[in-house]
């Protein structure tokens, strides 16, 4: 018996320092973001805007749109895209061999007619069958291929690229007018030394979507989405402007990334055999700056708005999550050398080792800790005070940290302006560390089981899209 008390002595001194670790880590970013955000706050986005028009001609784009099953978004995703406020565009929809009709609306949709196109093929991939182009927007082609997989569909959108930089977009995802302008900034502002930036990422559920554009914002009626939206901006908002300061991002969403090709072509493209090929084109991304002495940056813009949706039932976000976490670990684990490794600079010293210790590992420990806190109370005793701390550990990481993100957002941002929203997410923030909080957390941990096992799945997901018309993709 006094073996199972000192065992569980020590062990909640453990999870207590890890969660003290935890939440000084999240505090400091929280304050860079704050920082961050208030000087953005301060400056007219419209001038700037205008300002870099004439060296973005220099800087034309390529936009690639990878889509499986995407039938129900890929029109509004189009439309979006088409009405971007960027001088020089070119858009790809690469049809990553669809089983429903993606390629039949885009055909009938844009009035596309079979066509040649250049091809530079730097990167293997899976055979092209046909490539149409639209009579009605000549810069619009659909690429139709074998099924390879999404890094695969980006690979050979990135060999049939006419332009040196490169725009990716999910098939279900909508961007703003000005969005192309602001994640391309940092690029421009940095003649170049900036190879890749990643742009904020919001929940389209819930929103009223007219040709391609969000016409209002409206918060979802249903608290699962209510929930993401609210941990989207506790990971964009707070984490990602953090680390982006420093340089030491290793993650940008691919539902919004922009890229200079040459170095992407010389990392060797896109992974086609993990699951999350966005964070893995990243941290190649990092670590070939690092090894071939490049001096390149990776940036995060928060204030370019790119629109996805969102699971709306348990056992669609269930697959999604544990996806995500299997990518983390199968990237992590490929790059691991570069963990506590100088040779990497901070990156290799801060930024890895962050995502091992709190990103991947994390969910193992936290949920101890909730085992932790259950059984405490049962034994009594000494355990009480343990719990306690222990419940006012997770209830500041996963409560207060989640309100600041969202007071951050309305703040700085405004994206959903009425304050009865805001005060609604606040309040479902509150029950977060009841509910939705250990079921993400099961999620997680059964991804780094599915990772260790080496079961690769994608998992379906439903789409509903801006129409309301029901779908599945992938």
């Amino acid at each position: 018996m006094t073996s199972i008390h000192i065992a569980m002595q020590v062990f909640g001194v453990i999870i207590f320092l890890y969660m003290a670790a935890v939440i000084l880590s999240y505090s400091i970013m929280f304050v860079l973001a704050f920082r961050t955000l208030r000087r953005e706050r301060s400056l007219d986005r419209r001038e700037l805007d205008a300002r870099f028009v004439d060296a973005f001609y220099s800087k034309p784009v390529t936009i690639l749109v990878p889509a499986y099953n995407e039938e129900t978004g890929v029109i509004a995703t189009v439309h979006s895209l088409l009405n971007l406020d960027y001088p020089q565009t070119e858009l790809l929809v690469i049809d990553d061999g669809s089983k429903d009709g993606t390629a039949a609306v885009v055909i009938e949709q844009f009035d596309m007619v079979r066509a040649r196109k250049s091809v530079d093929p730097q990167l293997a991939t899976k055979p092209v069958k046909e490539v149409y182009r639209s009579r009605i927007h000549p810069n619009l082609w659909l690429i139709r291929k074998e099924n390879g997989g999404k890094g695969d569909a980006l690979n050979v959108g990135i060999n049939f690229a006419r332009y040196s930089y490169f725009c990716t977009i999910d098939g279900d995802s909508i961007l703003d007018e000005s969005s192309l302008l602001r994640v391309m900034k940092p690029i421009i502002m940095s003649d170049g030394k900036v190879i890749a930036a990643g742009g904020n990422v919001r929940i389209v559920n819930g929103m009223d979507v007219e040709y391609g554009a969000v016409s209002s914002t409206k918060l979802s009626g249903k608290p699962f989405v209510v929930m993401q939206i609210v941990e989207y901006l506790r990971a964009f908002l707070m984490g990602r402007i953090a680390l982006s300061k420093y340089n030491l991002v290793l993650i940008i969403s691919g539902a919004f990334s922009v890229f200079s090709k040459k170095p992407v072509i010389r990392a060797g493209g896109y992974n086609t055999t993990t699951i999350g090929e966005d964070m893995e084109m990243v941290v190649k991304l990092q670590r070939m700056l690092k090894e071939d002495k490049l001096g390149g940056r990776i940036e995060f813009v928060p204030d370019p708005v790119c629109w996805t949706e969102a699971p709306q039932t348990i056992s669609v976000l269930r697959k999604q999550r544990r996806r995500w976490h299997q990518g983390l670990l199968e990237s992590l684990w490929a790059h691991r050398k570069m963990t506590f490794n100088p040779k990497y600079g901070a990156v290799g010293m801060i930024s890895v080792p962050y995502f091992w210790l709190i990103e991947c590992l994390g969910p193992v420990i936290e949920l101890a800790g909730y085992v932790y806190v259950i059984t405490a109370f049962f034994m009594g005793g000494i355990y009480y005070e343990y719990a306690v701390a222990l419940v006012l550990l997770l209830v500041l990481y996963g409560t207060v940290f989640s309100m600041g993100a969202v007071l951050l957002e309305s703040w700085s941002l405004g994206t959903f302006p009425k304050i009865h929203n805001v005060f609604r997410m606040m309040l479902l923030t509150l029950t977060e560390v009841v509910w939705y909080r250990p079921l993400t957390l099961i999620w997680r941990v059964e991804g780094l089981v599915r990772s260790i096992f080496r079961i690769s799945s994608w998992g379906d997901m439903e789409r509903v899209g801006a129409t309301g018309t029901k779908g599945a993709g992938k």
